[in-house]
């Protein structure tokens, strides 16, 4: 790797943030496939791939809806103003993935590395998605407890739902990230 291709990474790493509000144009395809290809080779444990993905497409999004509707109430919400705005959450941005962990038991391989491999996986998703121009949204919430949900997408109840990613351009700009502190968050070992 040249110096020049990592300044470029390093670029669209800082550049990353979360953006609510996305619009058309959704990465095409073969752009949503290069960045598939990125997430699964995020680090993973004796290889089990326990990385899930689920495409709901911009004609999907209303059925989506729907569904969250269903996953919400299999929580035990009845408030119709909560139900109505989970139905429109997916006209947030033009296409929507859920990523999850499909765990798998292995004898060297705990659950909480499954667990980080989706995490590092999504991670490499977002990253790819930002370098191709596109922005993302990470989100969670009490849906992706709903074991209906989980069933609804063939997982097992003992799956995780890691979040429902939002996917499109940005609609406006927002500021740059504040530079961090490195030397909050680092500390050389051993500590005194």
């Amino acid at each position: 790797m040249t110096e020049l291709d990592a300044s470029q990474i390093h670029h669209v790493i800082h550049q990353r943030q979360s953006i609510g509000q996305l619009t058309e144009p959704a990465p095409s395809a073969q752009q949503l496939n290069q960045a598939f290809q990125a997430a699964l080779t995020a680090p993973d444990h004796h290889r089990l791939k326990p990385t899930r993905f689920f495409v709901i497409d911009t004609e999907q999004r209303a059925a989506f809806g729907e569904a969250l509707v269903q996953a919400l109430e299999d929580l035990g919400e009845t408030d119709p103003n909560q139900l109505d705005r989970v139905k429109q959450h997916p006209f947030r941005a033009p296409l929507l993935v859920i990523a999850a962990t499909h765990y798998q038991d292995h004898p060297k391989v705990p659950l909480f590395e499954q667990t980080l491999s989706t995490g590092a996986a999504i991670q490499n998703f977002l990253l790819s998605l930002q370098a191709q121009g596109f922005s993302t949204m990470w989100r969670t919430g009490a849906v992706i407890e709903s074991t209906w949900l989980k069933q609804h997408l063939g997982l097992e109840a003992r799956d995780l739902i890691s979040g429902i990613i939002y996917v499109g351009t940005a609609a406006k700009s927002i500021s740059p990230r504040a530079e961090v502190k490195i030397e909050d968050y680092v500390t050389q070992w051993p500590t005194r």
